[in-house]
């Protein structure tokens, strides 16, 4: 099993309502795991967590985002404005033993 964290370091005051956003925006996406504001560490970061059964099903997961199908289209409109939210971002990908 692969574990996806997409991590992003939000402009002050906007972590919360980034990860309402994604929430929002990522409703019924099988994968999704978690939205994760921090509580230590770094401050105003919020955590996507997903999961995949194995590597070429998160690239497969990926290819299915880059197309511009009717799903992806309703999500880009529920998240619009939020790359003005972040500052710096990062994606960490584990392998599960």
């Amino acid at each position: 099993m692969i574990i996806v964290h997409d991590i992003f370091v939000c402009k002050p005051g906007n972590a919360s309502k980034m990860a309402k956003m994604f929430k929002e925006a990522m409703e019924g996406n099988k994968e999704l795991v978690h939205i994760m504001t921090d509580m230590t560490g770094e401050y105003n970061r919020v955590i996507m967590v997903s999961k995949y059964d194995s590597l070429s099903t998160y690239e497969q997961n990926m290819e299915k985002y880059m197309q511009k199908s009717e799903e992806m289209k309703r999500q880009l409109e529920k998240m619009q404005g939020y790359h003005d939210m972040y500052l710096t971002g990062s994606r960490e990908i584990y392998k599960t033993w």
